[in-house]
């Protein structure tokens, strides 16, 4: 079961990839650890991909496209994986297509954890530091017993610069506009499913699942 998990930030794609790869005992590949592991097994893309990083500079699509075929070319990905992270744009994802094709591979499925612009506002703003200790506590998740005042030894609670509301809006914003043509290219494709995030966490796996095994039954029949 071959499979591309998206979701803006604070929708909880973390949370529900670390509950399909445990039941569907598949890779969980993302950009980041493909990028690490290509760099200390000292391939030549991976040498690549960090002189390009070192100088903070972003990763060409050649070097991440390589990358990404030396990685589901590996023996554990024959079963199938679940890739987060990558496609980011359309060009990615056609050059994914011609990956897979090459592999004898296709994408069965294509999940949007999908959370309203509001909601994830509130989720990514609601982080609150101590000033004293540097312990962390959110509003919705994990109050303070007290507000605005640290339960260890009550210092003082603030917003770091980038956790504040309008900074964290016109993130999503970046981001949902860079999202948006590559939901449409899977949408035209027929592989997109949007699931509802704003469930709780074990209802949004629930209807991943759920999915996912009518996925595995057509793959066994």
């Amino acid at each position: 079961m071959n499979i591309v998990l998206m979701g803006l930030p604070g929708a909880g794609k973390g949370t529900q990839a670390e509950k399909i790869v445990n039941k569907y005992q598949i890779p969980h590949i993302s950009t980041g650890d493909m990028f690490r592991a290509a760099i200390s097994q000292g391939t030549e893309l991976g040498l690549k991909a960090k002189s390009y990083m070192d100088q903070g500079a972003l990763v060409p699509d050649e070097v991440t496209i390589g990358i990404v075929r030396e990685r589901l070319a590996q023996e554990d990905c024959e079963k199938g994986f679940l890739l987060d992270g990558f496609p980011r744009t359309v060009p990615q994802a056609e050059a994914l297509d011609n990956i897979l094709e090459e592999l004898g591979k296709k994408i069965d499925h294509v999940i949007n954890i999908q959370v309203e612009k509001d909601e994830l506002v509130a989720r990514l703003s609601g982080r609150r530091i101590c000033k004293t200790c540097g312990a962390t506590y959110h509003v919705i998740f994990n109050p303070p017993k007290v507000e605005g005042k640290c339960d260890k030894d009550g210092g003082e609670l603030y917003t770091r610069a980038d956790d504040n509301p309008e900074t964290v809006a016109n993130r999503l914003e970046v981001n949902m506009k860079q999202a948006q043509p590559l939901l449409d290219f899977y949408e035209s494709k027929g592989l997109l499913t949007n699931i509802n995030g704003q469930q709780e966490i074990e209802k949004v796996f629930a209807d991943i699942d759920a999915l996912l095994s009518q996925v595995s039954q057509g793959s066994r029949s």
